[in-house]
């Protein structure tokens, strides 16, 4: 790696890096867990999600697809050992953990609908997953994932894109319009979250988290989506349609690419990952992975930003993005 560094061949010697199991084991498998639960640590278990992810990195898999396409990575165990993959626990991917398993070389890429049981409609990547379905779509009213998408896809909170002034006609019903017995709170602060968000929840209507797995109801809308009846005029959820209705306004700047409306998680996954949000947030995280810093000065900035075009012109290739990026730190440091 030395003599390619210092032969002007960098992006070789990180692609060297790439290859060494603990690239994977360690560096990556870490940098992923946080983005599969609700505390964003990576004191968690080896899951599908993360598994998945790795896989895809590891194989080239044009990395837009990872909220919207048909696959699920399992691990290979050696003969005679084999935890089975099971939809209704993760034994089949901590036993692996446990034993240490080489991660760039036993995952092996699978159909998520066929290891799953969900109908191939309903498989939108890692949104599916089983890990996914315990963190975000236990309990509550299925906008957790839709939260957690935003925050690990797009690097943006929710606080981050409050806006009063789009249109509130999705807010559901368990949503006061007069807490505290002030309709000014509902107008100046819960609207500017709740206008965005539940109109894009719609897509999870028919998800459900039941008997340690990911259920899937077509054309069933599940029953948390319109519990607790605080406002009876506010939006009941009758299918899988959504609207982005923060594609106008001042979170236009998100770059959104149509169709910003559509129906069920995989049509909103595929346009989550069409936004010019999604490739800079990749950008961002990948920065942050291998230069140990935010990209924080101007210059720093204009790189990412330059990464993230790459990132979409090149095949949305997430080796190559992680391969430029370390290059950059590598020239950044060597002039600093």
């Amino acid at each position: 790696m030395t003599r390619l560094i210092e032969g002007g061949r960098p992006e070789e010697a990180a692609a060297i890096a790439m290859e060494h199991p603990n690239f994977y084991n360690v560096v990556l498998k870490n940098w992923i867990k946080p983005w599969t639960n609700r505390e964003q640590t990576s004191r968690t278990d080896l899951n599908d999600y993360v598994a998945t992810v790795l896989g895809m990195i590891r194989d080239d898999v044009p990395f837009n697809q990872i909220l919207s396409g048909n696959i699920l990575y399992t691990v290979t165990y050696n003969v005679g050992t084999a935890v089975p993959y099971a939809a209704t626990n993760n034994d089949h991917y901590r036993t692996a953990e446990q034993r240490n398993l080489n991660l760039l070389t036993q995952l092996t890429r699978q159909t998520q609908s066929m290891m799953s049981g969900l109908p191939e409609a309903a498989v939108a990547g890692v949104i599916t997953t089983r890990a996914a379905g315990e963190a975000f779509f236990t309990a509550g009213t299925n906008r957790r994932i839709n939260r957690f998408n935003f925050i690990n896809y797009l690097c943006r909170d929710y606080e981050q894109l409050h806006d009063v002034s789009i249109p509130d006609y999705r807010v559901r019903r368990d949503v006061e319009r007069n807490p505290g017995g002030d309709s000014r709170t509902y107008k100046t602060k819960c609207v500017g979250c709740h206008a965005g968000q539940d109109a894009l929840a719609g897509a999870y209507a028919f998800y459900d988290f039941v008997g340690g797995r990911l259920v899937y109801t077509p054309n069933v809308v599940v029953t948390k989506m319109n519990h607790n009846v605080y406002f009876r005029d506010g939006h009941v959820t009758v299918d899988d349609s959504w609207i982005n209705t923060w594609a106008t306004g001042q979170n236009a700047v998100l770059g959104w690419r149509p169709p910003t409306t559509g129906r069920g998680v995989k049509a909103l996954g595929e346009m989550l990952t069409r936004s010019e949000a999604f490739s800079q947030c990749m950008a961002r995280k990948v920065f942050r992975l291998v230069c140990l810093k935010d990209p924080v000065d101007s210059e720093d900035v204009t790189f990412v930003n330059g990464q993230a075009r790459s990132f979409e012109t090149g095949g949305y290739k997430m080796k190559d993005l992680i391969a430029n990026v370390s290059v950059g730190c590598i020239i950044n440091e060597a002039n600093e």
